[in-house]
């Protein structure tokens, strides 16, 4: 009796295309400059394609936000810094795990939403929204692991858990903003030495050794 013949692997479909599209292109020139057919370009299907899946520029870019959230929630679910014992050391792995990311050239190394949200915060607000979340979601990625520390140090901080998260952002995306200016990664790795700096002075003695 033969064998079945293997299924071929599926092919992603037109509107996956278009959202990883987006992903590359927004990143290389923004949300206001990219258009629809060089997105169709870009992706290898039809203005037809595009308009089936997305009655808008506007609303692509509401679904790429959350596209964006869900391939990188799944690279950084996968790092290597949540084997970390400490939780402290967790969060300061995580950051030397952004330096890793730091590779190839400015618009692969930066974040979609954070591109997008700077051109659209007053003119599309669904978008606005959409980054909003999939930075805020990020940030509570950290939250639990920043509060663990907190209480193995036994800090009284006026500070909570949630807004440290948010500041470790605000402090990336500030990052990605000055490579943009400078056109390369080693600005934004030097930000990030320096928050590693800031959250060592913060969490105290003790808060230097991030071995496993």
């Amino acid at each position: 009796m033969s064998k079945p013949m293997p299924k071929p692997a599926a092919r992603p479909d037109a509107r996956l295309k278009l959202l990883d599209a987006a992903l590359s292109v927004i990143r290389a020139k923004g949300y206001t400059a990219t258009s629809v057919d060089e997105l169709c370009a870009t992706a290898g299907v039809t203005k037809g394609a595009f308009f089936h899946h997305f009655k808008s520029k506007e609303e692509l870019g509401v679904a790429a936000a959350n596209h964006w959230s869900q391939v990188t929630g799944a690279l950084f679910a996968a790092a290597p810094y949540h084997a970390h014992a400490d939780p402290f050391a967790r969060i300061i792995g995580y950051l030397e795990f952004r330096k890793t990311l730091l590779r190839g050239g400015v618009p692969e190394f930066t974040c979609l939403v954070g591109t997008m949200v700077q051109e659209s915060y007053e003119t599309a607000p669904a978008i606005r929204e959409a980054c909003n979340a999939s930075i805020s979601a990020h940030a509570a990625t950290l939250e639990a692991d920043i509060e663990a520390a907190i209480q193995a140090r036994g800090l009284s901080a006026e500070w909570s858990a949630a807004s440290l998260a948010l500041h470790t952002q605000a402090v990336l995306q500030g990052a990605f903003i000055l490579a943009k200016a400078r056109g390369g990664a080693e600005i934004a790795a030097d930000s990030i030495d320096h928050l590693i700096r800031y959250l060592r002075l913060l969490f105290g003695p003790g808060a230097t050794d991030h071995q496993p």
